[in-house]
């Protein structure tokens, strides 16, 4: 190759990479997930978790009734819903941050209702980050709700678990 065939490749590249930084610099208008839509999706999602747990804690009694274990024993049955609850809480969690920062970026409810997870920018978020999300809603039940009435009110439609996450809910 001569000089010159290199200094137009190089020029041709350079084009290439300002079009590709033009195109990225492009600001798109946003439309945020809002409460009620967001609401719909939190019952979706909470229905189809009500039903796991309900047929774990079945599989569960089945297998203790297998073992011979009394259902009449106050403190066997407190540790059985012990762990119920927290493999209700652990299956909780790894759906709503392994959907989150899935491809998908969205639980069922949030996909059904056309909406995902985002960070600021955008992008898809990380399995901590939507697990930093997740959690970050136990701040908000404890403060009577009100991180999540929130989302009602704030200009990016975010709740208190959104800002502590950096995370966005935005309409597809």
């Amino acid at each position: 190759m001569n000089n010159n065939q290199l200094d137009s490749n190089e020029i041709d590249n350079n084009q290439v990479s300002d079009q590709e930084i033009n195109s990225n610099q492009q600001t798109l208008a946003v439309s945020y997930g809002g409460f009620w839509k967001r609401l719909g999706a939190y019952i979706i999602d909470w229905l189809i978790l009500a039903v796991i747990s309900v047929l774990l804690m079945i599989m569960l009694g089945v297998y203790l009734a297998y073992l011979g274990k009394n259902p009449d024993n106050e403190a066997a049955m407190m540790g059985v819903s012990l762990i119920g609850n927290l493999v209700t809480l652990f299956i909780a969690w790894f759906y709503y941050a392994g959907m989150e920062s899935s491809s998908k970026q969205a639980t069922y409810g949030k996909s059904l209702l056309g909406m995902k997870v985002t960070d600021l920018h955008g992008e898809r978020i990380s399995f901590l980050r939507a697990s930093v999300r997740y959690f970050s809603k136990i701040l908000s039940v404890l403060i009577l709700f009100i991180g999540f009435i929130m989302i009602a009110f704030t200009s990016k439609k975010q709740g208190l678990h959104d800002m502590i996450a950096s995370t966005l809910v935005v309409n597809k």
